[in-house]
């Protein structure tokens, strides 16, 4: 049985296709440049594009299981092909925003929340893994490697960055498991740590000294809309840096249960991408 994973270059699809590969699985890996490289020996790649549906057919055609990320503008239209073409199950990588009392309003959260209503209405089996901050937002931090400094003006704000290998582990753990349709897993990485402690974490990692900079929030306000959406900047803004974990009660990390190990530590991903920050 063949398994689609869609964005099958980004952190997370990549590391789903390594886990399938390993697992003995088919695989058939989406791009949108399928004729690049890049993918390990043995899997088929495909041109599929979610903003094209005339890509879909063939990239569908066939397939029983798949990865995909959110992706609100097609989502409807996209899981009834993916109905009408057979598929059996779909692991979605969502958000664990759905959960958050704003979520309503929320951009990121209505975004991936329209993509889990989609999969529903369509009636295909779906589960939903749901990240919280991911652990690659951090690549943002270039000066570390351009510098070895960052600035920032909340040093001590918290959040629990996840690693994207929990996240895809997870997706390729759910797509191995048929009983666990309809289910919805968050992923919550290893517990709250400052940026402070990211920084140093990295620079055990680099064998370096980086150095941390407080500026004013004007300053890094401005910083950060060369990176984000103003959105995103004003709620940064507004909660001092920190990112809230999502309410306990309906929100526990499925990474020990499904994968019998704890979530990886911040330390363990500066690690495992020290050649980004070189």
């Amino acid at each position: 049985m063949t398994t689609l994973v869609i964005g099958a270059r980004g952190h997370v699809g990549s590391a789903v296709v390594t886990g399938l590969l390993a697992a003995g699985e088919a695989v058939r890996a989406s791009s949108r440049s399928p004729l690049s490289g890049g993918f390990p020996e043995g899997v088929e790649v495909v041109h599929a594009d979610l903003t094209e549906p005339g890509s879909w057919p063939a990239a569908l055609d066939g397939v029983h299981k798949m990865f995909l990320y959110a992706h609100s503008e097609t989502a409807a239209e996209f899981a009834m092909a993916a109905k009408n073409a057979g598929v059996e199950h779909v692991v979605l990588l969502s958000s664990v925003s759905v959960l958050f009392p704003d979520a309503a309003t929320n951009p990121i959260a209505r975004r991936h929340a329209a993509a889990e209503r989609a999969l529903d209405e369509a009636g295909l089996n779906r589960t939903f893994v749901r990240p919280g901050y991911f652990a690659t937002n951090t690549l943002r931090w270039q000066s570390i490697r351009t510098e070895r400094v960052l600035r920032t003006a909340f040093p001590n704000a918290t959040y629990s960055p996840v690693h994207e290998r929990d996240i895809a582990d997870v997706a390729v753990q759910l797509l191995l498991d048929d009983t666990r349709h309809q289910n919805a897993c968050p992923v919550l990485g290893a517990g709250p740590t400052t940026v402070r402690e990211q920084v140093a974490a990295i620079a055990e990692a680099l064998s370096e000294p980086v150095r941390l900079e407080e500026v004013d929030v004007d300053t890094y306000r401005a910083q950060l809309l060369a990176e984000l959406p103003a959105f995103a900047v004003e709620h940064l803004i507004a909660s001092g840096g920190s990112v809230p974990a999502p309410p306990a009660d309906v929100a526990v990390d499925a990474v020990p249960e499904l994968l019998g190990r704890p979530a990886s530590t911040f330390a363990e991903w500066a690690r495992d991408h020290v050649d980004d920050f070189r």
